[in-house]
């Protein structure tokens, strides 16, 4: 009897560069990585919130680094971040109620975080410019 190589020729561990990138996967790394965006972004609140009670001097300090261009790109993606995880959130609530979970519309939700999640952000900073 012959000997039959019972292995097969695939990976033992699938990763991230073996499978084909698609919306709602994308969609949820991002997820996670804007949740871990924000623990910064909320120490950035926190510093702001002390400086504030800290007295003018400390106050004009934060607002010249928070109010310069690599601070308002920073503030910028803090903005995001927190529109994309609250997006990724409610798509992820409507999951546990057990609907939209076929593939088209989960792949048109995925696009609808990201969509959504980038016009919030201009519209937030749009508004925050007139006022």
């Amino acid at each position: 009897m012959a000997e039959a190589d019972i292995r097969a020729k695939r990976p033992l561990s699938p990763h991230l560069q073996i499978y084909k990138p698609i919306p709602t996967m994308v969609m949820s790394i991002l997820h996670r990585v804007t949740g871990a965006a924000m623990y910064f972004g909320i120490l950035l609140v926190a510093w702001w919130l002390v400086a504030a009670a800290s007295g003018p001097a400390y106050y004009e300090f934060c607002h010249a680094i928070l109010s310069s261009w690599p601070g308002m790109i920073v503030l910028f993606g803090f903005t995001w971040a927190l529109m994309h995880h609250m997006l990724g959130g409610i798509r992820h609530l409507i999951w546990d109620t057990g609907h939209l979970f076929d593939k088209e519309t989960s792949t048109k939700l995925a696009w609808a975080t990201l969509i959504g999640s980038v016009g919030l952000t201009v519209l937030i900073w749009i508004l925050a410019a007139a006022v």
